[in-house]
């Protein structure tokens, strides 16, 4: 018999909502991805580069031109200068560069410090490397970082220290106070950081993102994790990045060369020329705004609660005046009995931590959103 190396972990939270929806025709607001097209340009691109040779393994860090094209817009974006060939690794999704990112800092005992709730691929990784996962739980509406809780928890066992901004699943963003926070925090300790910043460019309310690549000192201990699928609709292609300094990026890409090489050679060529318009990731914030708002006006006459999403494509909603059942059975009869299937926030604490919230995917088209608001609509109890 094989003896587990993730005794606790089962099937994705993604995974069972998702095929409930299957299993009973319901609208699939759970899990995160579009129904809508992807930028025919972009596919066009993808296409042309198939058809121009470029189907045989990409270099193990990337192709130079799309870690040039990524150079120039993090020198545009954020004001910093880094080293194409050093410090940029082209992965096959954001999944597989936290998996490296993890991997490459974290031993067996060492602690790391994560923010509940939490996507759930970190925990995970932290444990198949041996270290002790230290959660830190926040609580609706707002989501807030308690930082003085933060300081109380690091000790000389820890090693890394995991943030999310945009925060999947809230919708919350950080401040610059709160990266200035962490940045003290990473240098005085000697600590390494994970910025996990997939969802960059969907950040409404005239708000800037506030990457970690603007802090200096922080940005000098940190991995900075990125996603084309997230931005560009294409989640199926599974393309993604890690920005790091020399000296992480060189450990990071020992372990990323046995993961899967490279990623897909065709897309990169796509994504690099498709770079060159910075329009095309520009107006991505006026994009999905206008999605969330149509979401939210939809089901202001519903009897959910609406918590203010700030990013993501993920809107919070809260079910405390319509039932006192727990959020997942809440989310199981929606699905089942009204059509509309939703993630429970219960499945992403470690402590099962109900405050009876649901998440929701706005980004889909119009008519499923407002095929979706109806049935919500209708929901008088559960």
């Amino acid at each position: 018999m094989i003896q587990s190396k993730l005794p606790k972990v089962g099937t994705t939270i993604f995974t069972v909502m998702s095929k409930m929806a299957n299993d009973y025709n319901a609208i699939n607001l759970s899990q995160g991805f579009p129904d809508f097209a992807v930028d025919e340009k972009l596919i066009s691109l993808s296409y042309e580069a198939m058809k121009d040779g470029h189907n045989q393994y990409a270099p193990m860090t990337g192709l130079p031109v799309l870690k040039a094209q990524l150079a120039s817009k993090v020198e545009k974006l954020y004001h910093l200068k880094i080293n194409q060939e050093e410090e940029v690794t082209i992965t096959s999704g954001a999944t597989e560069a936290l998996f490296c990112a993890i991997t490459a800092v974290v031993e067996k005992g060492d602690e790391v410090i994560v923010f509940e709730p939490a996507y759930d691929s970190y925990h995970p990784v932290i444990e198949l490397c041996g270290g002790k996962i230290i959660p830190i739980e926040l609580s609706a509406p707002n989501y807030k970082i308690p930082w003085d809780q933060v300081i109380e928890k690091v000790n000389n066992k820890t090693k890394l220290i995991i943030i999310n901004t945009p925060q999947n699943p809230t919708g919350t963003i950080l401040a610059k106070e709160d990266l200035e926070t962490l940045e003290k925090i990473v240098q005085k300790h000697g600590l390494f950081a994970i910025s996990d910043e997939v969802y960059e460019h969907l950040v409404y309310d005239g708000q800037e993102h506030e990457s970690a690549l603007k802090y200096p000192g922080l940005y000098q201990r940190c991995f900075v994790i990125y996603s084309f699928g997230k931005v560009f609709h294409t989640t199926g292609w599974k393309m993604g990045y890690c920005i790091a300094p020399k000296a992480l990026s060189k450990e990071f890409r020992k372990i990323h060369q046995f993961v899967v090489f490279s990623s897909t050679t065709p897309m990169q060529v796509a994504m690099a020329k498709y770079l060159e318009d910075e329009n095309n990731y520009l107006s991505l914030p006026n994009f999905f705004e206008a999605k969330r708002n149509k979401f939210c006006d939809l089901i202001k006459s519903s009897l959910f609660e609406i918590i203010p999403c700030k990013g993501t494509y993920f809107q919070l909603l809260s079910c405390k005046n319509i039932t006192n059942k727990n959020d997942f059975e809440v989310a199981s009869q929606m699905t089942k009995k009204l059509g509309v299937a939703a993630i429970p926030m219960s499945a992403f604490y470690g402590s099962q931590k109900d405050e009876k919230i649901l998440r929701f995917c706005f980004a889909k088209q119009d008519q499923t959103l407002i095929k979706a608001a109806e049935k919500l609509c209708m929901i008088k109890s559960l």
